[in-house]
């Protein structure tokens, strides 16, 4: 990466590229290839690797929104959530304040995991963020491994569902959400809301230890979000 674009960084990284200097005694804006070298790297050096799973009121980003998300971090108990509320859907804003939380979560970390999340989840998340003109990520900033393709590629299953492959190894804790919750999630439910995030959270703690399981077998590539 030899270009850094201010205006896509988190607060808290922008103020340090406007206002802290590079060991050459110039405003990091001055010398962005410093930042990346001084803070952008040691700061991914430090960072974490997580598990993300979002929920969406449908699959189109045009047409529908996020209503929750959850990353765990790995190896801990840690897991960074939000969900929408009726105020958010009734104000208009829909998801544009949980998106927003979303991408201040992911600055803490430096690998996220997903399932399908290559074809799904960042593009969806991306999308959003682009229509509420949110800092989305950029290509670097953060790595990915979908751990869908490693489950297709190193299992051979009826189906290369997450459920499947848990149910498959004994991994226990992968649940469905009724329709009729959906439909009261969607219009700002707080149970139903409630319910969804909590299906999220178990998503991304039985996403980990398939990981756990499958990892072995797998090289360990990864590629930018």
């Amino acid at each position: 990466m030899s270009k850094v674009n201010p205006y896509r960084l988190s607060k808290r990284l922008q103020k340090i590229y406007f206002n802290q200097r590079c060991r050459h005694y110039h405003f990091y804006y001055e010398h962005p290839n410093c930042f990346i070298k001084e803070v952008i790297e040691p700061m991914n050096n430090g960072l974490k690797e997580g598990y993300l799973d979002i929920e969406t009121t449908g699959f189109e980003a045009d047409y529908h929104h996020i209503l929750s998300y959850a990353i765990k971090v790995r190896g801990e108990k840690t897991v960074y959530t939000d969900c929408v509320t009726k105020e958010d859907l009734e104000s208009g804003i829909f998801d544009k304040r949980v998106v927003h939380q979303l991408i201040d979560d992911l600055q803490n970390f430096a690998v996220i995991y997903t399932y399908y999340g290559t074809m799904f989840d960042w593009r969806f998340a991306r999308a959003r963020a682009l229509y509420w003109k949110l800092p989305f990520p950029e290509f670097g900033y953060i790595k990915h491994k979908d751990l869908y393709y490693l489950t297709r590629n190193k299992l051979k299953l009826h189906r290369n569902t997450l459920e499947a492959a848990t149910q498959f190894l004994g991994i226990k804790g992968k649940d469905h959400v009724e329709g009729e919750i959906w439909m009261k999630a969607r219009i700002g439910d707080a149970k139903a809301l409630e319910y969804v995030l909590k299906h999220n959270i178990k998503d991304v703690e039985i996403l980990e230890k398939l990981h756990n399981r499958l990892e072995n077998y797998d090289k360990g590539t990864l590629k930018s979000i």
